[in-house]
C-alpha cells in the first residue's frame, strides 16, 4: 500500500532525479530501490549525514567528480574457487578503490573533530594497498605494464617478426616472384604471415596453402622458409598469454584474500555515495531541511511542489499537533489535490533525507507510514467502478494506519449519491479520529464542511477563489470552508450562458444561503487578516516606543552616573586639600607651644570645612532634583523613524541589562550573535534594540564614563597610540583600580607594531606583585596584539 502511495505522489520521479546525481551505477540503483525511513532516529541520522556532506560541497574544497566503476557484479566472482579476473575487471577494481579513496579523503576534509560522518568514513576498510597491487601490474590506462618477464617475450616476438618480414621481402621484392603475387603486401591468416599468390602460379611458390579466395583467383600461401618462424612466433604468443594469465591469477588471489575488506569498502562507499547524491540534490534545489519529530504538527512555509519547479505557487499549510483532521474544500482546479500531494511528498522526501523546496522553519512529523487514495483507480478487468476502487483503497488504509500515520484522501465521498457519500465520509473520519490518525482530505460534499465546525480535532480549510476574475489563486485559507464554484468554473470553460443561467435557477435557496454564509466567512477571514496586520504594525510601533523609552532611561542613568562620579571627584579633591591643610596645622602645633592664635586657626579650618561640605551637599541635591524632573514622561519627543534592520555591524542594546554591543552574525532560530567587549553572546531578536546611526558617534550609553578617577577599573584598556611612559602610567592606574575594586581579570590592547609597547607592558607586569599571571590572547581575540592579565586573589 505504501509503495502504491509513493507512486501516486510522484516520489519515484524524485528518486530518479536524486539518482542522476550519483557517480556510481550501483549507488543510483540503490537510491531507486530505497524507501523512506519510518524510524525517527534513522531519519535524524540520515538528514545529519546529508547536511554534513552538503556543507563539504559548498565549502569550496574541490569535489571528486570522476565516476566510480560499477564493480558490484565482480565481487561475487571473487568468491568462486579458481576464478581469474580479466584485465578490464581488475582495472575496474583498481580504479574504484583509487577514486573511492579520493572521495574518502574529501569527506574527511582534514578535520580532526569527531562527527558521525567522520566516524562513518573512518570505519571504511583500508583497500588502498590492493589498488597498489593492481596498478603495479596495470598502468593508469588499464594496459598491462612491461614487466621483466613480459619484456623478454615481447622482444622475442619483435625479433621473430622482423625475421619473417625479411623472408617475405625476398618474395615481394624479387623480380622472379613479384609478378606472381596479387599484392606486394603480405596478409595474416590465423596469426601467420602469408602471401597472396595468383592461382595460375600455384606450385611456383612452395609452401602451405591456408585459404583460397571466394573467386578462386588467389591462394594465401605460407612460404616454406617462413613456416618455422611463424611457428616460433605462435609459441611466443602462447607463452605470453600463459604469463598474463599467471599474473592475473596471482593478482586475483590477492584480491580473494582481501575480499571481505574490499566488500566492506564497496558497501560503505556506495552508501556514502547515496548520501552525497542527496546532498547534491539539496544544493542544486537550494532547499531547506524540515524540523520536527514524532507527534509534532505540520507547518509548510512557502512550500512548492518539487515537480512544478518555478511555476509552482507557494502554499502555507498549518496543522497543529492537537488537530487530527483537516478538510480542504473549494473550487475545481483550485489546487486541492496539488496541496494534498505536496504535503505527502514532503513527508516522504523528509524521511528520505532530502531537503525540501520550502522556506526555513518548515516543520513535519515523522510518520510510520504515508497512505493515500488519490486519483481514479477504476478497473474494468477487476470489475471495479470509481467508487468501488476508492472504497477498496480506503479499506486497506484503515486497516494499516496508526496514530503516527499520515492519510491523504482525495475527493472523499465522491462517486456515489451525495447524501450517502457524505454519511460514509463522516463515518470514515470518525473511525480515523478514534485511532488518532492524522488525516488530510479534500471534498466537495457540503455536509463535511459543517462537520469541521462540530468536532474539536477537525479543522476546515479552503483554496481561495477570486470572485472578480472567476479564477482560483491557489492559496490555502485555514478555518474557512470553500465553495465549489462549479457553475462559475463551467462558465469560464465555455459552457453557453443560457445553460449557466438555467443552472443557477435550479440552485435551491438554502444552497444560496450556504454560499452567502461561506462568502461572509471568507470576508470575515480577510478582515481578520487585515486586523492582524494592523495589530502587528501597532505592536511594532509600541516596541519602537519602548525602545525609545529604554534609551531615555539609559541616558538618565548615564547622567546620574556622571553626576555621582563628578561628586566623588570633587569630594576627593576637597578631602585631599583638607588633609594637607590639617597636616600642616598639626605639624605647627607639634613644633611649638599651643597658643590662642593656633587654636583659633584650627577652629576656623574646621568651620570652613563644614561650610564647604554643606555647599557641596546643596549642589548635589539640586542636581538630583533636575535629574528627577528629567525622568518624568517626556513631551515633544520626535516621531520614531523607520525601524533599523539588524545586520552584522549594527549597534544594539542587548538583553534585559541593555548592554551595548555590535551584531556579529545571524544565529539559529531567529537569534543574533552580539559582540559585547571581548565576549560574543547569542540573543533572541526581540531582546535586541538597534541604535540610530548617529548614536554610534556618541558616548556609549551603558559604558561607565571615562573619569580621571583611579577608583573605576575597566575590563579592557587600550594603550595604542600612547608613548611607553604614558602607557605604563595608565596601566599602573588600572592595576591599582583593579586591586581596590576586586577585579579579577582584564585585557590590555597594546598592538603589535615594532613591539615596544608589548615588551614594555610585559616588563612592567612582570615586576608587579599584585599580578598573578599574564599571557597573549587567543588569535580570534587579538593574539600577540593583546594581553590577558590575571590578578592575585
Amino acid at each position: 500500500m505504501q509503495e502504491k502511495t509513493i507512486k501516486l505522489l510522484e516520489f519515484d520521479v524524485i528518486r530518479q532525479r536524486v539518482a542522476q546525481g550519483a557517480l556510481n551505477e550501483a549507488a543510483a540503483r540503490r537510491i531507486l530501490q530505497d524507501l523512506p525511513r519510518w524510524d525517527p532516529q534513522e531519519v535524524g541520522k540520515l538528514k545529519g549525514l546529508v547536511a554534513a556532506i552538503g556543507d563539504r560541497i559548498v565549502s569550496g574544497a574541490p569535489e571528486p567528480r570522476e565516476p566510480l566503476p560499477d564493480i558490484s557484479s565482480l565481487l561475487p566472482k571473487l568468491g568462486v574457487p579458481g576464478t581469474c579476473l580479466a584485465l578490464d575487471e581488475a582495472y575496474a577494481l583498481g580504479v574504484f578503490i583509487h577514486r573511492g579513496e579520493a572521495v574518502k579523503q574529501w569527506l574527511l576534509g582534514g578535520e580532526s573533530e569527531q562527527t558521525p560522518l567522520r566516524s562513518l568514513v573512518l570505519a571504511l576498510p583500508d583497500a588502498l594497498p590492493l589498488a597498489g597491487e593492481v596498478f603495479r601490474v596495470l598502468d593508469k590506462t588499464g594496459k598491462l605494464r612491461e614487466l621483466p618477464v613480459l619484456r623478454e617475450i615481447h622482444q622475442n616476438i619483435r625479433r621473430l617478426t622482423k625475421d619473417v618480414e625479411a623472408l617475405i621481402s625476398r618474395y615481394t621484392q624479387a623480380e622472379d616472384t613479384r609478378y606472381m603475387l596479387q599484392s606486394p603486401v603480405p596478409a595474416q591468416r590465423d596469426g601467420r604471415t602469408v602471401l597472396a599468390v595468383k592461382a595460375n602460379f600455384r606450385g611456383r611458390i612452395k609452401g602451405i596453402v591456408h585459404e583460397v579466395s571466394a573467386t578462386g583467383q588467389t591462394l594465401f600461401v605460407e612460404p616454406g622458409p617462413v613456416v618455422e618462424k611463424n611457428n616460433e612466433i605462435l609459441i611466443e604468443r602462447q607463452r605470453l598469454e600463459q604469463e598474463i594469465r599467471r599474473i592475473l591469477r596471482e593478482l586475483t588471489g590477492r584480491m580473494v584474500e582481501q575480499r571481505q575488506a574490499l566488500t566492506g569498502f564497496h558497501e560503505g562507499l556506495i552508501y556514502l555515495e547515496t548520501i552525497r547524491a542527496r546532498a547534491r540534490y539539496a544544493c542544486e534545489t537550494q532547499g531547506h531541511f524540515a524540523q520536527g519529530g514524532l507527534g509534532c504538527g505540520v507547518l509548510l512555509k512557502q512550500a512548492r511542489h518539487p515537480l512544478l519547479g518555478v511555476h509552482a505557487v507557494p502554499i502555507d499549510f498549518v496543522m497543529e499537533p492537537h488537530t487530527k483532521v483537516v478538510i480542504i474544500t473549494g473550487p475545481n482546479t483550485g489546487g486541492k489535490t496539488v496541496s494534498l500531494k505536496t504535503l505527502g511528498l514532503f513527508v516522504l522526501m523528509n524521511q528520505f533525507g532530502l531537503a525540501l523546496p520550502a522556506a526555513a522553519g518548515t516543520t513535519l512529523p515523522i510518520c510510520d507510514g504515508v497512505y493515500g487514495d488519490i486519483g481514479d483507480e477504476q478497473s474494468l478487468s477487476q470489475s471495479l467502478s470509481t467508487f468501488s476502487a476508492h472504497m477498496s483503497a480506503i479499506a486497506a488504509i484503515m486497516a494499516q494506519a496508526t496514530e503516527h500515520s499520515l492519510v491523504l484522501l482525495d475527493e472523499l465521498g465522491a462517486g456515489t449519491d451525495p447524501e450517502e457519500g457524505s454519511a460514509l465520509a463522516m463515518a470514515i473520519i470518525d473511525h480515523l479520529l478514534e485511532k488518532q490518525v492524522r488525516l488530510v482530505a479534500t471534498t466537495h460534499q457540503g455536509s463535511l464542511k459543517y462537520y469541521g465546525y462540530t468536532h474539536e480535532q477537525v479543522e476546515n480549510a479552503s483554496v481561495e477563489f477570486d470572485a472578480e476574475t472567476l479564477s482560483p489563486t491557489y492559496r490555502l485559507i485555514k478555518g474557512v470552508p470553500g465553495e465549489s464554484r462549479a457553475v462559475d468554473i463551467a462558465a469560464r470553460n465555455g459552457i453557453p450562458q443560457a445553460i449557466i443561467d438555467q443552472a443557477r435557477s435550479y440552485l435551491k435557496d438554502e444552497q444560496a444561503d450556504v454560499s452567502a454564509l461561506i462568502q461572509g466567512l471568507t470576508m470575515k477571514h480577510q478582515e481578520l487578516n487585515t486586523a492582524l496586520k494592523l495589530k502587528q504594525q501597532e505592536e511594532q510601533r509600541l516596541r519602537e516606543e519602548q525602545r525609545r523609552a529604554d534609551l531615555k532611561e539609559l541616558r538618565l542613568r548615564q547622567q546620574e552616573a556622571e553626576l555621582k562620579a563628578g561628586a566623588v571627584g570633587k569630594l576627593q579633591r576637597l578631602l585631599e586639600e583638607s588633609r594637607k591643610t590639617l597636616e600642616n596645622l598639626v605639624r605647627e602645633v607639634k613644633e611649638g607651644e599651643l597658643s590662642r592664635e593656633k587654636t583659633v586657626k584650627v577652629k576656623e579650618f574646621l568651620k570652613n570645612l563644614e561650610t564647604t561640605v554643606a555647599v557641596e551637599d546643596a549642589a548635589l541635591k539640586k542636581e538630583a532634583q533636575v535629574l528627577a524632573e528629567a525622568a518624568h514622561p517626556f513631551a515633544g519627543e520626535p516621531e520614531p523613524g523607520p525601524p533599523i534592520q539588524l545586520k552584522p555591524g549594527t549597534l544594539v542594546l542587548a538583553g534585559k541589562s541593555k548592554c551595548q554591543g555590535r551584531v556579529f552574525r545571524a544565529d539559529k532560530n531567529g537569534s543574533w550573535v552580539v559582540e559585547i567587549g571581548s565576549l560574543k553572546m547569542s540573543f533572541p531578536e526581540q531582546d535586541l534594540y538597534p541604535l540610530p546611526l548617529a548614536q554610534e558617534e556618541q558616548k556609549p550609553l551603558i559604558s561607565l564614563p571615562d573619569f580621571s578617577s583611579d577608583l573605576i577599573p575597566r575590563f579592557e584598556i587600550s594603550l595604542r597610540g600612547m608613548h611607553l611612559e604614558e602607557a605604563i602610567k595608565t596601566l599602573e592606574r588600572q592595576i591599582d583600580a583593579a586591586v581596590l575594586s576586586g577585579l579579577r581579570e582584564f585585557s590590555v590592547i597594546h598592538g603589535k607594531g615594532e613591539g615596544i609597547l608589548q615588551q614594555g607592558v610585559h616588563a612592567f607586569l612582570k615586576e608587579q606583585p599584585q599580578v598573578a599571571e599574564y599571557y597573549f590572547s587567543r588569535p580570534e581575540l587579538g593574539g600577540f596584539g593583546r594581553t590577558e592579565v590575571v590578578m592575585k586573589c
